[in-house]
């Protein structure tokens, strides 16, 4: 759990680009935010697979070949 600062930056840069009316950068780095919360599940650093759930359930798929993010 003690990676789990990068969300906090990633939601602080999301902030920062809506301010600065930078909408599609935002909505990036909520992506990015689902996607970086969802690793570090995976490794066992961070929120658990209950708080994660939201990126699998919008199609979000993580591995294999042919990865599409």
């Amino acid at each position: 759990m003690h990676n789990e600062w990068i969300l906090d930056v990633l939601a602080d840069l999301k902030a920062f680009a809506r301010k600065n009316g930078m909408n599609v950068l935002a909505e990036q780095l909520d992506d990015t935010r689902l996607l970086a919360a969802t690793e570090l599940a995976l490794t066992g650093e961070g929120l658990s697979r209950d708080e994660t759930g939201a990126a699998t359930a919008v199609g979000h798929d993580f591995g294999g070949s042919g990865r599409r993010l």
